[in-house]
């Protein structure tokens, strides 16, 4: 089965690395491209692709301000990627429990020793 197209939608988007990496120092605010070649090590035309693939499927917004391309996440389009994955926050929840539940037992039976 062919894989679907980067632009599809937000998850084929995020399923490449760099673009997540893009999209993580987005969320600390809104960055222009050089500031985002520097962070990354990557050159500027390869950051503005993965930039155009996340505003294409609506995860990060631009605007022009003078002569730079200021980029910030997009709450709104990235809300179908965390509607998405808290399906799995119970599992999460669970696996944690009975670590601190071993852990604890684990103490319990040191303390007798």
């Amino acid at each position: 089965m062919a894989r679907a197209a980067t632009t599809s939608d937000a998850f084929n988007a995020v399923a490449e690395p760099r673009r997540r990496e893009i999209l993580e120092h987005l969320a600390g605010g809104e960055r222009p491209v050089g500031d985002l070649v520097v962070r990354l090590g990557m050159e500027q035309p390869s950051v503005s692709k993965h930039l155009k693939v996340l505003r294409q499927v609506g995860l990060v917004k631009v605007r022009r301000h003078g002569r730079q391309m200021l980029y910030q996440a997009n709450a709104d389009g990235i809300r179908p990627l965390y509607e998405w994955t808290k399906t799995f926050e119970r599992l999460w929840v669970d696996q944690l429990l009975r670590i601190k539940e071993r852990a604890e037992q684990k103490a319990r039976e040191a303390e007798k020793a």
